[in-house]
């Protein structure tokens, strides 16, 4: 056996260079795109601008909805379609423990209070058990999110909401063109979120985001949010009347053109990264306490981030800790070259914000007297805290990655694992001394 590099063997990667879903590589069609609308001199994005509106009947017509609407980010479509589902000061919206911050912050900016369930063991999504211990009067939205790029469980989501009477706004903002039984992300529920950032699926290299619907009341509404609460019409003169408060979320033409044009590749682009991930699953999942990314029946994951867990038990090591296992693993792995990383780092409830309360000030919106007392604890997410223990993950099955590059990550799992002993041995020596 070789000797790991954390023991001071050679690394298994030294002189390749891994692609990651934060480069983003602008195609030929992609940069002559930009330069078109840069050269015509009026890329403002103002009502009815050609290429924004272009990007909202494409983009409606991908994901099979009635509606769409182009905004400067996925945070302001959140908040655009929270603020759609009429959320106000002490209205709860449930979401999942495990996401980014704006999943929840977006429901605080309407005076809402998210209270965050627990995540399903097997796929890291909304747990619909968690769902239904949460809901009480107050509640008036769900936000499942398709995170990493696998759907929640949709059909058991919008069967609870159904019959508490709730509105459900997906978070698709990593699962552009991911499906659930037939069906494309975007409309599953009553609205949905994507975002068009840096590292995500579909992307302009820069920010952008996209809002879906059936409805149009809800259109109107999300595209008032993001106009300064008025209604913005090209072939209307501007009133300067705002019926809402408003935000300022509008987009430009050189970023809508540049995402049509990676619109027309998305397909083949999810193609190649489930084929990279399947790689990597096909070696990885051979190796006692890996345990790899599931795909339930009906559900087309996209993997947006491909996401591991460690079983210690599973790998011989019954009474190590889940993190003190992970973080051994982690590091082994890091010295082998291996790129391995962790997107979030604590269940979301337990950042500074929600941990202090302090919100926009005097406590609010927690200390509102429309409010009722809610606390944040371990003890309602158990699944999402073994999860954060315990995963690792590889942001680097994406579009232009070579099946080389899977192989070589494979060859230092492998390599880590043929040494899991050697290296155990050696990390708990430490600890105890």
């Amino acid at each position: 056996m070789e000797t790991p590099a954390i023991l001071g063997g050679s690394p298994v990667i030294s002189n390749y260079t891994f692609l990651s879903s934060n480069d983003f590589l602008l195609e030929e069609e992609d940069r002559a795109a930009a330069v078109a609308e840069i050269a015509g001199g009026n890329y403002f994005g103002r009502p009815g601008a050609p290429q924004i509106a272009a990007l909202q009947k494409e983009w409606a017509h991908y994901c099979g909805t009635e509606h769409a609407v182009v905004l400067n980010s996925g945070t302001a479509a959140l908040h655009g379609a929270v603020a759609a589902a009429g959320i106000g000061p002490g209205d709860e919206v449930i979401v999942p423990a495990f996401t980014f911050l704006t999943t929840a912050t977006s429901v605080m900016y309407q005076n809402g209070i998210p209270v965050f369930c627990d995540i399903d063991p097997q796929t890291y999504t909304m747990s619909p058990e968690s769902v239904e211990r949460l809901i009480s009067s107050r509640t008036r939205a769900l936000i499942p999110v398709h995170v990493l790029g696998l759907p929640a469980d949709m059909d058991a989501i919008c069967s609870i909401a159904r019959k508490h009477n709730l509105i459900v706004i997906e978070d698709a903002c990593q699962a552009h063109g991911a499906e659930y039984n037939g069906k494309k992300t975007g409309n599953l529920g009553d609205m949905a979120a994507f975002s068009l950032q840096r590292s995500k699926n579909l992307s302009t290299g820069c920010d952008g985001g996209l809002f879906t619907t059936n409805s149009l009341e809800f259109c109107e509404r999300a595209e008032m949010v993001g106009r300064f609460g008025e209604v913005l019409r090209p072939d209307e003169a501007r009133r300067y009347n705002a019926a809402h408060l408003g935000w300022m979320y509008r987009s430009d033409e050189i970023l809508a053109a540049i995402a049509r044009k990676r619109l027309k590749r998305l397909d083949a682009d999810t193609e190649k990264r489930r084929a990279l991930a399947h790689r990597l699953t096909a070696r990885l999942s051979k190796l006692p306490g890996v345990i790899t990314p599931v795909e339930p029946e009906g559900r087309k994951h996209v993997y947006h981030i491909y996401v591991l867990r460690f079983d210690p038990a599973a790998a011989g090591y019954p009474d190590m800790p889940l993190a003190a296992f992970r973080s051994i693993i982690e590091e082994a792995l890091a010295a082998e070259g291996a790129p391995v990383c962790r997107w979030q780092l604590t269940p979301l409830y337990k950042q500074t914000l929600f941990m202090e309360k302090a919100g926009y000030g005097k406590g609010c919106p927690w200390s509102c007297p429309h409010a009722r007392s809610i606390e944040y604890s371990d003890e309602i997410c158990p699944e999402t805290v073994k999860f954060m223990d315990s995963y690792v993950g590889i942001m680097n099955a994406v579009p232009g990655e070579t099946e080389h590059g899977m192989n070589l990550i494979c060859d230092c799992f492998e390599k880590i694992w043929e040494n899991l002993s050697t290296i155990m041995d050696s990390s708990m020596s430490l600890m105890h001394h």
